[in-house]
């Protein structure tokens, strides 16, 4: 399996919504950031937007949330049909249970780790989830730099992942562009979020095309 690429349509522009996500067909999944100004300082999509972009998107969504008591509201994500929810692991006092009941209602169960969250609490739960994402930036905003300073931490999740023999992808998101996704890659992700370097261009498809051939180029 090659590398996915899951553009966040944070980078889109609002008002043209569907016309942007129709424009990422090509893309793996359409990423979805949700966030409620309480977890972060940022207010974007809720479960009522993310129902009604289900019906029109072109690819399956993989909503990351990025708010508070996500016990409560992940499993409302999930039944609105997205194929992947991502919840903050310093949201939940639950993890485990909650990623259950994600799968259970379908949706494949994702947890992502700001930047200053270690993941030695989690390595050993890593079958209990579909997806871990690291955070290359501080949650909230779109167009923020790379932090490489995050890389070892995602090649740490990456060697439990092969160690476990478990089939756990691992996501990046946060200042993804052309020359950031292959350090990435280096590290070990296999699935890039990326919104400015698809959107900021004159043609999506074209980012997307030229994002997946640098993920792919020298996979190790």
């Amino acid at each position: 399996m090659g590398a996915r690429i899951n553009p966040s349509i944070l980078a889109a522009d609002f008002v043209n919504l569907e016309r942007d996500v129709a424009s990422i067909a090509s893309a793996d999944f359409v990423h979805v950031d949700v966030m409620d100004n309480h977890f972060v300082p940022n207010l974007t999509f809720g479960l009522q937007m993310v129902g009604r972009l289900q019906d029109v998107s072109p690819r399956p969504l993989d909503v990351h949330l990025m708010i508070t008591d996500v016990d409560r509201w992940a499993p409302d994500y999930a039944k609105t049909g997205a194929a992947s929810v991502t919840f903050h692991s310093e949201a939940t006092e639950h993890p485990v249970e909650l990623a259950r009941t994600l799968r259970s209602l379908g949706a494949r169960a994702g947890i992502a780790l700001k930047p200053g969250t270690a993941a030695e609490p989690l390595l050993d739960l890593l079958h209990e989830f579909d997806q871990v994402l690291i955070m290359t930036v501080e949650p909230g905003f779109g167009g923020q730099s790379f932090m490489v300073s995050t890389m070892p931490k995602l090649a740490q999740v990456r060697e439990a992942i092969t160690r476990a023999g478990t089939d756990v992808w691992l996501q990046v998101d946060g200042g993804v562009d052309l020359t950031t996704i292959e350090i990435a890659r280096d590290a070990g992700a296999d699935t890039f979020v990326a919104g400015s370097a698809v959107f900021r261009g004159s043609d999506p498809a074209e980012q997307i095309a030229a994002l997946r051939a640098a993920a792919d180029g020298h996979r190790h």
